[in-house]
């Protein structure tokens, strides 16, 4: 998007530019990131050079991806194939092996607005609708039912070739603040007669991440935040201290 004087404007007499959304997913495209995925390293990371020879090969990326270091602990991977982003993003934790010492990563998905500090309240998950008719598992229909929860990126292999009709999975991308509907009421209507016939179809979800509005962080929620809540960070300490001694007098 090419600065224009007429997107510039001045707030407390400091210059901003605004943009349309559509402009900046043209940008998105453009800078190919549509397909951008951030790998977070927990502790430390493999070198730059090693982590492009190792990435593509033990996670197993079919297509050409591009490779570079955001930030000290974030790595951005621009795929260019739906199929390896959905694999990527679908794995929750991955050790990375480089010269037999292991690294631990987690997948994030990448946003214009990503704050180091933050993790995103995005996530992929697995959701499934038990018991739903056999003539509603065309891919289309499916993507329609799932769209209530989140964007649908892929149906399982079972759903695809109808040898599991009783109940159809979908993979898809959702925002663990979201409320997330427990149910949705399918319908046909008789163009005749005008009846209705309807039936309630369950959402059910194999696996949200838990995610803390307060700390902007994945793994637990508000109740478990240890920046919320100073009594649990002092208990963890003291359980790790505790773990140490018993180490020690376990070893000596």
């Amino acid at each position: 998007m090419p600065i224009q004087r007429e997107l510039m404007v001045y707030l407390h007499g400091e210059p901003q530019i605004i943009g349309k959304s559509s402009e900046v997913q043209q940008m998105i495209i453009k800078e190919n990131l549509h397909y951008a995925i951030l790998r977070k390293f927990s502790y430390d990371k493999p070198d730059l050079h090693e982590l492009r020879k190792v990435i593509p090969v033990q996670c197993e990326i079919k297509r050409p991806c591009n490779i570079g270091l955001l930030e000290n602990k974030h790595v951005l991977i621009r795929l260019s194939l739906l199929e390896d982003y959905v694999k990527m993003m679908s794995t929750p934790s991955y050790y990375l092996k480089v010269h037999n010492l292991y690294y631990q990563m987690r997948p994030l998905k990448w946003n214009p607005w990503f704050v180091s500090e933050e993790e995103p309240s995005i996530a992929v998950a697995w959701i499934s609708f038990p018991d739903l008719p056999p003539n509603f598992f065309a891919r289309e229909a499916i993507f329609s039912l799932a769209s209530v929860v989140g964007k649908p990126l892929t149906i399982d292999m079972a759903t695809q070739n109808k040898t599991r009709p009783s109940c159809a999975k979908v993979k898809v991308v959702v925002d663990l603040l979201a409320q997330h509907p427990q149910r949705i009421k399918i319908a046909e209507e008789d163009e005749v007669t005008g009846k209705l016939n309807s039936k309630w179809i369950t959402i059910k979800y194999d696996y949200l991440p838990k995610y803390c509005s307060h700390c902007k962080l994945q793994g637990h929620r508000e109740m478990k935040c240890r920046a919320l809540h100073p009594e649990l960070e002092r208990k963890f300490r003291e359980s790790l201290e505790e773990n140490k001694d018993k180490m020690g007098t376990t070893t000596t």
